[in-house]
């Protein structure tokens, strides 16, 4: 927070930044960069606790410019862009919800004493699955597979031979499944490598991307667990089970496991993704800022039962969205706390479901190119314990997430089967 913010002088060190009015002089000014379905649910619950938000985007009408006090477009990746609207803006808090950021852009800002979410350090950590996997592995000793890493397709060749085929090719700077491939005999490790290449974040100007080459382990299932860093310290949500499509979510879901039942897996799984962020926030606080918010981290179950560390994300997890239904405080409602400085304990994170029960999320993809229109709504949620997200994005073009369905029932496959019929059930036109 900056000197000349009226807010400075009143700035609670225990519980955080005053919470003013938020078109007055006293608001906490918070900037997204990033404003999709996920960014909209943060901003409704800052604006909830008196914060003045602006939502900016690479394209006008995203979900969160639709609810925030101001909006911006521009391209988040340029340098001399992102400077001039943290000029412009001024905010206290800048809120991460993409990866195309430049990032010293981030890091001066917090420099300057801007609190970046979680921290300027932490984004480019968790964007450099080559950082991200030294720290948890080598400096952290978390359990992940087997893994090398290669600057060029001979130290590729090389790399995927210790670590043995079949095995997993990715570039240590992508998203959402982006530029990976499974590699099943040498023959396809040009193939992968090419692949790799085309899919790095970086695309298009000219360097060539390192990537990790990691063994393809004998996966079971996939988890999740939502972990808050607060001014309380870290804790853990109930671990999110999901099921994806070409690296993206499609369903997710959290049961609500009776109090005296021993569940090692979820005890493994809060224990990996504790061990992890406490990493992470602990550089954080190093360079000096608070390392407070979400984290999405990813671990792999294996056909024995043991876990393993996959990624982190540093903001809320598309699986998360399941969280709006089957918890009192939404992973959004945990993320604004904790940002805004307010302390988030085991009680807060806690399921409101009924014991023994289970929620459950299903991601409603879109195909085609114009305007989406939904109806025959009331029909789809007709059905007791149902939700409904509709995101308003603008516009398809070829597919896209553009809303969740949300159900609750005594079941996992239940909850999940009645999910997918509120999403079966409404009718999408593409205009």
């Amino acid at each position: 927070m900056s000197d000349t913010n009226p807010c400075a002088s009143i700035y609670d060190s225990t519980y955080g930044r005053p919470l003013g009015t938020p078109l007055g002089k006293r608001a906490t000014r918070v900037l997204f960069l990033g404003a999709g379905e996920l960014g909209k649910e943060v901003a409704i619950e800052l604006m909830r606790l008196g914060a003045w938000v602006c939502a900016a985007d690479s394209y006008a009408g995203a979900p969160a410019q639709q609810v925030a006090h101001e909006a911006r477009v521009l391209d988040m990746a340029n340098s001399a862009e992102l400077k001039a609207l943290l000029a412009e803006v001024e905010p206290d808090i800048i809120v991460p919800e993409v990866e195309a950021i430049a990032t010293e852009v981030l890091s001066q800002a917090a420099a300057s004493g801007m609190q970046v979410v979680p921290s300027a350090s932490i984004a480019g950590i968790c964007m450099d699955r080559e950082r991200l996997r030294v720290l948890a592995h080598e400096t952290l000793g978390l359990p992940t597979t087997t893994y090398r890493f290669a600057g060029s397709l001979e130290e590729l060749r090389a790399g995927a031979s210790e670590v043995g085929y079949p095995c997993v090719v990715k570039p240590v700077m992508s998203s959402s499944g982006h530029g990976q491939s499974v590699v099943r005999s040498p023959q396809a490790i040009d193939a992968a490598w090419r692949e790799a290449q085309e899919g790095r974040r970086a695309a298009g100007e000219g360097d060539v991307s390192r990537v990790i080459v990691e063994a393809l382990a004998p996966l079971d299932h996939e988890l999740t667990v939502l972990t808050v860093s607060s001014s309380a310290g870290i804790v853990a949500c109930a671990p999110i089970g999901q099921r994806q499509e070409s690296g993206d979510y499609r369903e997710s879901w959290q049961s609500n496991q009776p109090q005296n039942t021993a569940d090692p897996e979820t005890a493994e799984a809060q224990r990996i993704a504790t061990a992890v962020v406490q990493g992470l926030v602990d550089l954080a606080k190093q360079s000096g800022e608070t390392g407070w918010g979400v984290f999405g981290v990813e671990l792999f179950v294996l056909t024995d039962g043991s876990m393993l560390f996959n990624e982190v994300s540093p903001r809320p997890h598309d699986t998360g969205m399941v969280t709006m239904i089957s918890q009192r405080l939404s992973e959004f409602a945990l993320h604004a706390r904790a940002i805004m400085g307010l302390p988030v304990t085991k009680e807060h994170v806690a399921l409101c479901i009924p014991e023994g029960s289970a929620a459950a999320s299903h991601a409603i993809v879109v195909e085609g190119e114009g305007e989406a229109v939904f109806s025959n709504v009331a029909a789809a949620l007709a059905e007791p314990g149902t939700d409904l997200r509709i995101f308003a994005k603008p516009e398809v073009h070829g597919h896209r997430r553009m809303a969740v369905a949300l159900a609750i029932a005594p079941t996992e496959p239940e909850a999940r089967a009645k999910a997918a019929r509120v999403a079966d059930k409404l009718r999408i036109d593409v205009l």
